[in-house]
């Protein structure tokens, strides 16, 4: 079983030829509302990869939070710990993407700071029941750090997206088994730049002399970085047409859990996730592009016919 504690958010999402600069207007080509915020996305993700999951975070009692809460329920993720907060919005997110599939997103956090470390406390249970405790850095970071102590202290597996980059403590960083920044929240967290492999590598030992246990860096279409110890290797992602990069790295990281939870290698892990996150930036949205676990097994299929997409073949 699969615990997330994190964020919610409705994703209202915009789509267009280009980001525009400071001061500039784009005229966009459509627009979407979204289930989305980083912890409902990796949810909803590795529900649909088959595991047991409990959502652990809070709604404003309003029409958002509604949405939100019947999407991951659809998906088959229990939502019995996800607070309802009076007298607050739901968390929303403005997302623009831009025809190469990037985007930038700013986010109004709104009821996903409310969870106190008493709501915490009245999920111990569940977190002591669960296999692997997923979390993200779009809550209050004491939260993030008392569930990390209790998933530690009941011997549970603590994966940590460090997303969006905020600074982490040594308690943090010593108790998180698995660390999972991209490029950007390495150089932040590290304070070490990530403009070659020479300098992801040492930005990562730095890491790991703080005390992460492993870090797995991801790099978008330059696949990812596994590091522990004194080893580091290197998987090389799968060439797809991009459309929408939005919850590529929930998808990547809700499918370390999913493998984790059934107790299989970092190695069969990273091979599952890598998968999951080439298939879900071809499709635009956050949780409407995260495939399930019936997709996932004909990848062999899906990536032969991505291929063919890329040389212009008809099929």
């Amino acid at each position: 079983m699969i615990t997330v504690v994190g964020s919610l958010n409705m994703d209202l999402v915009m789509y267009a030829d280009k980001i525009p600069r400071p001061g500039e207007t784009v005229l966009g080509k459509n627009f979407k509302q979204i289930p989305g915020g980083k912890g409902a996305n990796q949810a909803n993700a590795a529900a649909k990869l088959g595991a047991s999951v409990n959502m652990i975070g809070c709604v404003g009692n309003d029409f958002f939070g509604e949405q939100l809460l019947d999407s991951l329920q659809r998906d088959g993720v229990n939502t019995d710990h996800v607070l309802v907060k009076p007298n607050v919005s739901t968390g929303v997110a403005i997302i623009l993407v831009e025809s190469s599939g990037d985007n930038c997103i700013t986010v109004a956090s709104g009821a996903n700071y409310l969870i106190t470390e008493d709501d915490i406390t009245e999920v111990k249970d569940i977190i002591t029941a669960s296999d692997v405790i997923l979390l993200q850095l779009e809550i209050p970071l004491e939260i993030v750090k008392s569930t990390i102590l209790s998933a530690k202290s009941a011997g549970k597996t603590v994966i940590l997206n460090p997303a969006p980059a905020a600074e982490l403590d040594s308690i943090i960083l010593e108790n998180t088994d698995i660390l999972t920044p991209n490029e950007t929240e390495l150089e932040f967290l590290s304070g070490h730049r990530t403009d070659t492999l020479a300098d992801l590598k040492a930005a990562g030992e730095i890491l790991l002399h703080k005390g992460v246990k492993e870090l797995v860096i991801t790099l978008g279409s330059k696949g990812c970085l596994h590091m522990k110890d004194q080893t580091v290797t290197h998987y090389h992602a799968y060439k797809v047409n991009a459309v929408d990069t939005t919850a590529a790295g929930d998808s990547f990281n809700a499918a370390l859990a999913v493998s984790f939870s059934k107790g299989e290698t970092m190695k069969e892990a990273i091979e599952f996730a890598m998968k999951v996150g080439a298939m879900t930036v071809t499709k635009e949205g956050a949780q409407t592009s995260l495939p399930h676990l019936t997709e996932v097994d004909n990848f062999g299929q899906w990536i032969q016919k991505q291929s063919e997409l890329q040389e212009g073949i008809k099929v």
